[in-house]
């Protein structure tokens, strides 16, 4: 199997660092294939614009970043490292984002490589997304840090369920564009924790990895459930656990609540 891990942490002796080469290692024991890109050392320009379409726009008095995106695919004109890193995406069948969760969500440098790489034409197109999406069969995982505890993500915690916390990437960045996403893989503030948890932290993130081909991913609910409208038929029930259906008697509660149960939280 081909692995990609797209690592974003700017000091190589973080815990971040160490998840990544933890994974290198496990995948590489597995016989896996795995390529890293290292985004700081890389020095990723993470801001999509105008530099990116220097081979040519299909319309050089407005910038529509979309269409210019489709268009440098199709001609084959992206800029050399969008490319670069497509290629790589391309022939990846596992994907691991390794990073610290900033402010709810990815550092800005991962997103950039997210709004630069996973370029319309390339990574979706119309008709061409979820489950129907260009990366279908591939795998994708987060692998997180946090500086706090887990009890702030739970469900009654004060940032809140780390599934919900995580939709926007789960669902608008991965499950978009195709792929099966797996359950996240969290290290709890490890700036805390002791030499010998922290040993105890990459154990089970490598017993994790060693579960990649069989574990169960996380739920979506698939185009057969929406109406044209794009929202869940009457009388189905959300059960991604951040959705709520009002149209079968289904309330944000009782969504959250079944979702809570059933992930053990």
């Amino acid at each position: 199997m081909n692995c990609l891990i797209v690592y974003a942490h700017p000091e190589p002796a973080s815990f971040n660092g160490a998840l990544k080469d933890a994974a290198v290692r496990e995948l590489e024991r597995m016989g896996h294939s795995v390529v890293v890109s290292d985004l700081y050392r890389m020095g990723w320009n993470p801001a999509l614009g105008p530099g990116d379409f220097e081979g040519g726009r299909a319309n050089a008095d407005y910038l529509d970043l979309s269409k210019e995106q489709e268009h440098a695919f199709a001609a084959g004109t992206q800029h050399p490292a969008v490319a670069a890193e497509q290629a790589r995406l391309a022939a990846a069948d596992f994907v691991l984002l390794q990073f610290p969760l900033w402010w709810f969500s990815m550092p800005a440098i991962l997103k950039g490589w997210v709004d630069r790489v996973l370029s319309r034409g390339f990574a979706y197109s119309a008709g061409r997304k979820y489950e129907t999406g260009h990366f279908k069969g591939k795998r994708a995982m987060l692998s997180i840090t946090t500086g706090t505890a887990s009890t702030l993500y739970e469900p009654n915690g004060i940032d809140g369920d780390l599934h919900h916390v995580l939709w926007p990437i789960h669902n608008g960045i991965l499950a978009y564009t195709g792929f099966t996403v797996l359950p996240p893989f969290a290290a709890w503030m490890p700036a805390r924790l002791s030499p010998q948890e922290r040993q105890a932290c990459l154990d089970a993130h490598a017993e994790r990895l060693r579960g990649i081909e069989r574990i169960e991913p996380l739920f979506f609910h698939p185009w057969s459930d929406y109406d044209e409208s794009q929202r869940l038929k009457p009388g189905v029930a959300a059960r991604s656990g951040v959705q709520w259906n009002p149209r079968a008697g289904q309330g944000f509660e009782a969504s959250a609540s079944a979702f809570a149960a059933s992930s053990g939280a």
